[in-house]
């Protein structure tokens, strides 16, 4: 946690008039270096905790990396800004990559370039059903502060439920999925009946990473866009906007919630 955190001075002022110097905790993100099979692939500003999850999920939800069988080495450098891996890589998605990157709506600006291709002709037909009082129960648990988020109000998070419960925290919300999607592919955890809950806006892409792992429920206290809502109904996504307090609004594949 310390390395995440700086302490700053900053001046508080009130409605009344007063005035005090105060020292805040503030989260510093860092420049982390992604190198494949010994080339750098990208540096993404992130957290310097789960690096090396980060990178799979990462490449998971590109398509460049098929399974976590696939990888032959994965290292993170002693200072935690670099991960290192070596791996059997879908190079055609790769050069996609490289050749054309599209900013995504994320905070920290997240990159990202193979939405098209395989993905659309995606569809979870997952059968899971799960009661209305469970997803309340989840999204109460998923609301509790992390110590993180108490200190410094600076993080997204994301929260996959499957086998087990994982829960991951970054200063962009991509980075929190792309991590705690890799983290549960490295654990080989199954995702098939699984529920996806974060903090940020339910955007295509971020519809896209769940679809990429075959997460059949997606779930966000905030809004949903319009692609959002599209691409999950073409892939087969149960989307969840707006969990807050005692209400929730489902756009997509609605059988998948029993009252």
């Amino acid at each position: 946690m310390e390395k995440v955190l700086h302490k700053m001075r900053m001046l508080r002022i009130h409605r009344d008039g007063r005035a005090e110097t105060l020292q805040d905790d503030v989260v510093e993100e860092q420049r982390i270096a992604f190198y494949l099979n010994g080339t750098k692939l990208l540096s993404v500003m992130s957290l310097p905790y789960h690096q090396d999850a980060h990178l799979v999920g990462f490449l998971l939800n590109e398509g460049v990396l098929e399974s976590v069988d696939d990888i032959l080495s994965l290292e993170i450098a002693k200072d935690g800004l670099s991960v290192y891996m070596q791996a059997k890589i879908k190079e055609s998605k790769l050069a996609h990559l490289h050749k054309e990157k599209t900013l995504t709506t994320g905070c920290c600006v997240g990159v990202s370039a193979n939405f098209d291709g395989e993905i659309t002709q995606k569809f979870i037909a997952s059968t899971m059903r799960v009661s209305a009082d469970r997803i309340f129960e989840l999204i109460d648990e998923f609301n509790t502060p992390s110590e993180l988020f108490s200190q410094t109000g600076c993080v997204h998070k994301a929260m996959l439920v499957c086998e087990k419960t994982l829960i991951c925290e970054d200063v962009g919300r991509h980075n929190a999925i792309d991590k705690v999607i890799g983290m549960a592919r490295l654990s080989h955890l199954s995702l098939q009946d699984s529920i996806l809950i974060v903090s940020g806006r339910l955007s295509m892409e971020m519809v896209i990473k769940a679809a990429m792992s075959d997460i059949p429920m997606v779930i966000s206290r905030a809004a949903t866009t319009h692609l959002g809502i599209k691409s999950a109904q073409l892939l087969g996504v149960s989307l969840v906007g707006f969990a807050r307090g005692d209400t929730l609004n489902l756009y997509t594949h609605t059988s998948r919630i029993v009252c």
